[in-house]
Order: structure tokens, then C-alpha cells, then sequence
């Protein structure tokens, strides 16, 4: 989670009719998000439900529910969706987005980032890649699991939470920070750039994991699909 540059504020909640929408934003896996808690975060993907709703996913402690939130490359949109559920960063630290699909295009590919299908939890040593709204897209080696989320060596910093894990066009998980304190010495090197593998590990829950916990809840975003 990082401050969001600007704060969604003056228009009335998804579907109300209240603002006139200025422009259409474009979002899918690694778009930047901002929040009207004052907070920005990235999308883990987007798609459809089983009711058809237009719908994505983020981590939970982006925001709790009833979050408005806008698309930070397209702010002019306005209000674009609601968080309508959030676990506010407890168990798996996943939240589901309703969008207005007047207000939005979803789309597969986000700079070098396609997202076609999803794919189970990578295994030990195999490479997968980040996409977040602060740094980018880069790729590390899986290094196994450590409380039911999966250590990997690529870059997170604040602001790529909630941003898409891929091997190829896959999804497999959802990036939710880097380690810190590791072994409880303090250990921590922060992420310089994307380039620079000496860092402190990301992780990331599996997609798979996360899919479960949404179809429990019952509501907005089970059965959910990527486009």
C-alpha cells in the first residue's frame, strides 16, 4: 500500500448517476488503483463473476469495504468501483472491487503483462514475474513456502500489493509485500529497482487460494473468472 497522489472524493457510489464520467479507464492486471481512504494499490486481474458482475481483486489491507476507488492513469473517469469486500489485511489479505462497467474497459494486457487463464502454485525454482503499479514488471526464482504464502525474489514496494504474480500468461498468485525482520535480526533490504536482484524476497499468495476463500464468502466476485 502506498499515499495515493490524489484522493477520490465528489462523486456518489458506483452505478448512482450522480457524476458524469469524463473519460473511460482501462484496467486489468497491474493498473494502478487509488482509494478514497487516501491509499494506492495495484489490480491483481480483472473479470466477471458468476452473476456477470464486472469485477477484480486486490490485498486486503488496501482498503475496507465500502472503499471508492478511481484508476490512477485515468482519474478523469471518476469513481470506477467499490471495494465490496475486503478482509482489511487478515487470513489470505485479499479484497474484491466491483468496477462500473460504464466507467470501465477491462482489458487482458497491461504493459508487458497478459493475463489469459490462471495456473496452479508454482513450485520451488521455478521464475515467476510481478507487475505493480511502483515498480514495474520483473521476474525472480520461487524459494518455497512460508505460512501458506509462496517467497519469491522479485521487487515489491509499496503501491505493487495486490498486483498480479504470472508464469507466462498465467496467473498464479497475488503479490502481497517483501519479507522484513526475516528470522527475527532485522533483516531487511528494501527493493532499489527491478534490475537490482540483491533484496529482501516479495511473496505472494496463489491464486488458487485466494479463488476459494472468494466463492466462500458467497457474494460479489464468486465465481469469478479473468477475462
Amino acid at each position: 500500500m502506498a499515499a495515493a497522489a490524489v484522493v477520490v472524493a465528489g462523486v456518489g457510489p458506483v452505478g448512482s448517476g450522480t457524476a458524469q464520467a469524463a473519460g473511460n479507464a482501462e484496467l486489468g492486471g497491474g493498473s494502478g488503483l487509488v482509494f478514497d481512504n487516501n491509499s494506492a494499490c495495484s489490480l491483481t486481474a480483472i473479470g466477471y463473476d458468476g452473476a456477470g458482475r464486472l469485477v477484480g481483486l486486490t490485498a486486503g489491507h488496501c482498503a475496507p469495504a465500502g472503499a471508492r476507488l478511481g484508476a490512477e492513469k485515468t482519474m478523469d473517469a471518476g469513481v470506477v468501483g467499490v471495494v465490496a469486500y475486503s478482509d482489511n489485511g487478515a487470513g489470505l489479505d485479499f479484497a474484491v472491487l466491483q468496477f462500473d462497467p460504464a466507467r470501465v474497459t477491462p482489458v487482458r494486457t497491461v504493459g508487458p503483462t497478459t493475463i489469459s487463464g490462471l495456473g496452479g502454485r508454482p513450485a520451488p525454482g521455478t521464475t515467476v514475474c510481478k507487475s505493480g503499479r511502483t515498480s514495474g514488471t520483473d521476474c525472480g526464482v520461487v524459494w518455497g513456502g512460508l505460512e501458506g504464502s509462496t517467497i519469491n525474489q522479485s521487487c515489491s514496494k509499496p503501491g505493487d500489493s495486490g498486483g498480479p504474480v504470472t508464469v507466462g500468461d498465467r496467473l498464479v498468485g497475488m503479490n502481497q509485500g517483501r519479507l522484513t525482520g526475516m528470522g527475527g535480526i532485522g533483516f531487511d533490504v528494501p527493493c532499489v529497482g527491478a534490475g537490482n536482484p540483491m533484496h529482501s524476497p516479495a511473496f505472494f499468495a496463489s491464486i488458487d487460494q485466494i479463488l476459494d476463500a472468494v466463492n466462500a464468502t458467497g457474494g460479489v466476485g464468486a465465481g469469478f473468472r479473468p477475462l
